[in-house]
């Protein structure tokens, strides 16, 4: 299964807020991406709580969220559009366009690999 729950402490009211997001797979690390950029609360919050949050798919798991810098993004945003087919509509470029291409859009749309806690 492809998607994945997020949940992580909101950065105002300190409550646990639950995303539902599109996991991508990328030389055998698993990804999150953000589809509607860097206005995705859910992002706000992951960078207030320092990348710490939980994981569900069946059971909750702590993860970290780390955030790969722009110049990074490009093959995993690629290779999240290949999986997110309701999300890639979000993105101005075609799911099946150069890696290039990604390029020009990497700032805009961050992207945090996720590893597992402790």
């Amino acid at each position: 299964p492809i998607l994945r729950t997020l949940q992580v402490r909101s950065r105002r009211s300190g409550r646990l807020s639950s995303t539902v997001l599109v996991g991508a797979s990328y030389q055998g690390e698993r990804y999150v991406v953000s589809m509607l950029g860097d206005g995705s609360e859910w992002v706000k919050d992951i960078r207030a709580a320092r990348g710490n949050a939980f994981i569900k798919r069946g059971r909750s798991r702590p993860v970290v969220l780390t955030e790969i810098p722009p110049e990074k993004r490009a093959p995993i945003l690629k290779a999240w559009c290949q999986v997110a087919t309701s999300g890639r509509r979000h993105l101005p470029v075609a799911y099946d366009a150069p890696e290039t291409a990604f390029e020009t859009i990497a700032t805009d749309y961050p992207v945090f690999r996720i590893d597992r806690a402790g």
